[in-house]
């Protein structure tokens, strides 16, 4: 019951636009850059920004003809607008432990694996990727990406 209970208020906070804490205690919300939201968002959420650092963006960023199996290659000049947001809104230190041959995922940093310790491999199993948040977050409004 008291799992329930925080779930559902951690529903209704972020329903009403409050953001949510990292980590380090900082606020992360919902991205509203619209480019950033049509051109990340048109295959998967829109992750907020301050999951990963500057450098961690950039590192995906950089690998976007291998984005996780897929060919997300934009335009030179999009490029340069999606790593100006991202930097200006990023996390001040590396959130992931990722190496230079493995792209940093923001299911593999602290923060995330912290906040989701308790759920069953069963749920799991269920939403396919730790990384379908709309599966068990629908009222963050995002768009399902599987």
């Amino acid at each position: 019951m008291k799992k329930l209970m925080c779930m559902l208020g951690a529903a209704w906070l972020l329903s009403t636009g409050v953001a949510i804490a990292d980590d380090d205690g900082d606020k992360v919300k919902l991205p509203t850059n619209a480019l950033y939201n049509a051109e990340c968002g048109s295959c998967h959420v829109p992750f907020p920004t301050r999951l990963l650092s500057a450098n961690e963006w950039t590192k995906i960023t950089a690998r976007l003809d291998k984005h996780f199996g897929v060919d997300a290659t934009v335009d030179d000049a999009t490029l340069k607008q999606l790593n100006q947001y991202l930097s200006a809104n990023s996390a001040p230190k590396n959130r992931t432990t990722a190496t230079t041959d493995k792209l940093p995922r923001i299911t593999e940093s602290r923060w995330f694996l912290h906040e989701h310790n308790e759920v069953a491999a069963k749920a799991w199993k269920r939403v396919k990727s730790p990384s379908n948040c709309a599966a068990c977050h629908q009222s963050m409004n995002m768009r399902r990406a599987y």
